[in-house]
């Protein structure tokens, strides 16, 4: 059984809810009735698919498997149905189901599945809520199918993790320096230093791991999916992103999102977000990007990460996007949501620090790296303001450093309020950093103000100094303005438009490009206001203006 549920654990569990008469009967017509016996393996820990089984009568028990030891997770009986996220996503399985009592299922291929889920509400809602519940249920710990051994030293290893815990991949950290049995693991799986991050999923050891790697092996990549084209492909999975992704697929379009780094963008990294509507205790931007993506999935969009777009062109009334690898891909639309590529601050040392000392997201792997220690955010604008509470909560003492007079001038109101307010921040007006200072660790920053220079004890620096737009993949295929940032539709200028406009006989719709079936959203788009909401806000009103670009014939 799953850790805290027992035999009386009552049906409405959200892990483990039964199926009644009605809906057995429901989706009798989606799959095959098979027989099973005693031991048979209906899927297994490394599987890279499986069926969505409906147990209709003996038992069936879920089994992690963790160096050779065996761990029962859950166990189903009559009218309970197996699976979690991975059947939607495409992941490698990471438990194993095995039959313990013979009887017959229901086994429902996953094109099936994603139907039911898409004309069936009842049925779907209560399909999705398990999966979610499983998989925050292995993400709390239920399950060691990966494990990544590295060091908080080690830049590659925070970026392995912080991919795992991005895109929602149940995992355990093991930090070579501090883990108990790590002499163990290094033992059994002739392991060295030179091989870290080293990455242990199932009976796969992963040496010298990467993100890319990682997802390869998990199967989140292109690789993974094999259509080839799209009414829509998304490039970037922030909000704007997500959304465009949720409202086409929701729309029936098939719609393709590839994100070259983590999903959710700049948000994603928010440890709070106070206002967007519907949130008045706010959310965090892991979960509004979990939830998200979880939407997307279950309308049907296909989601590929780390997958970087490289370049684009027209051909044959198509938009083919070139992946990194050299892979093409063909939309009749394309909605460009790559927002922004962070500001890097323009002192010395500063690339040995970062991933270690230095950091441009303030989440849950940072926060418990820092505790308790003093730390500097240096930026005035919101996300600046979330991730100096954030940091405060932890313990930590936050000093803010801004070049201005007023940290009210870019941030919202309500949050200059709260930190100005709050004992364990100070606001540094006029100040800005001119060095960094430490060993293997950040130990201080170098300050300078109207007084002069000073050292200023420092564990971390997280800076959040703005950005520049992420349009270089676009190969000169869309106008920009002086900064680079991507013009749409009245923000265009007739010299920006070449003759296929004239055969097309209208004007670019909203949020289109100066290349037609070209949409700009969110970050990346010229004259956005660069908050959440609006983001979310054009990614959904582009599909409108897709399906109108996609209705004419061509």
């Amino acid at each position: 059984m799953v850790p805290g549920m027992t035999d009386d654990t009552p049906a409405v569990d959200p892990m483990a809810p039964v199926l009644d008469g009605e809906q057995l009967a429901l989706l009798a017509g989606f799959g095959q009735r098979r027989r099973v016996e005693a031991g048979d393996i209906l899927y297994r820990d490394g599987d890279t698919t499986y069926d969505f089984y409906v147990v209709l009568s003996g038992v069936v028990e879920i089994v992690g498997n963790y160096d050779g030891e065996e761990a029962v997770m859950a166990i189903h009986d009559a009218g309970r149905f197996l699976g979690e996220l991975n059947l939607l996503t495409g992941q490698r399985v990471y438990l194993t189901a095995r039959v313990i009592q013979a009887g017959e299922v229901l086994a429902i291929p996953v094109g099936e599945l994603r139907r039911i889920i898409a004309t069936i509400p009842t049925l779907s809602d209560m399909i999705l809520g398990a999966f979610v519940a499983r998989r925050t249920r292995l993400l709390e710990g239920a399950a060691r199918s990966i494990r990544v051994i590295g060091s908080r030293h080690l830049p590659e290893a925070l970026a392995v993790r912080e991919f795992l815990t991005r895109n929602r991949l149940p995992h355990q950290w093991l930090d070579a320096e501090t883990e108990p049995d790590i002499c163990q693991l290094v033992d059994d799986f002739g392991l060295a230093c030179s091989d870290l991050p080293v990455v242990l999923a199932g009976n796969t050891v992963l040496r010298q791991a990467t993100p890319g790697v990682v997802a390869q092996h998990l199967g989140l990549t292109i690789e993974s999916i094999p259509q080839r084209c799209f009414d829509v492909i998304v490039v970037g999975a922030g909000p704007a992103g997500l959304a465009a992704s949720v409202y086409g697929a929701s729309e029936g379009l098939s719609t393709l999102t590839v994100e070259a780094e983590l999903p959710g963008g700049q948000a994603g990294t928010s440890s709070r977000i106070e206002n967007y509507l519907g949130f008045p205790a706010g959310v965090s931007g892991g979960e509004l990007t979990s939830l998200a993506m979880t939407q997307a999935l279950k309308f049907g969009a296909a989601l590929s990460t780390p997958c970087e777009v490289t370049g684009l062109l027209e051909k044959a009334g198509h938009l083919i996007v070139t992946l990194s690898d050299g892979t093409e891909i063909a939309g009749r639309a394309v909605v460009g949501a790559t927002g922004a590529h962070y500001r890097r601050l323009d002192v010395p040392e500063l690339a040995r620090f970062e991933g270690t000392g230095v950091f441009y997201a303030a989440t849950e792997i940072e926060g418990r790296m820092v505790a308790g220690q003093p730390v500097a955010v240096v930026g005035g604008g919101n996300s600046a303001g979330q991730a100096a509470l954030f940091l405060a909560k932890n313990h930590c003492s936050v000093s803010i450093l801004i070049r201005g007079s007023d940290l009210g001038k870019s941030m919202s109101r309500y949050l200059a309020d709260r930190i100005e307010a709050h004992p364990a921040i100070t606001v540094r007006t006029g100040t800005r950093v001119a060095g960094l200072t430490g060993g293997t660790d950040l130990q201080a920053v170098t300050l300078t103000t109207a007084e002069g220079e000073e050292e200023q004890p420092c564990a971390a620096l997280f800076s959040f100094i703005g950005a520049t737009p992420n349009s270089g993949w676009l190969s000169d295929c869309a106008a920009q303005d002086q900064a680079g940032f991507v013009k749409t539709d009245r923000a265009l200028e007739p010299g920006d438009l070449g003759p296929e406009w004239d055969a097309l006989g209208r004007a670019p719709l909203p949020f289109e490009t100066s290349q037609p079936g070209l949409f700009a959203v969110g970050d990346l788009r010229s004259g956005s206001m660069k908050r959440v909401a609006s983001a979310v806000g054009e990614g959904s009103a582009a599909i409108r203006s897709v399906h109108e670009h996609l209705s004419v014939p061509t």
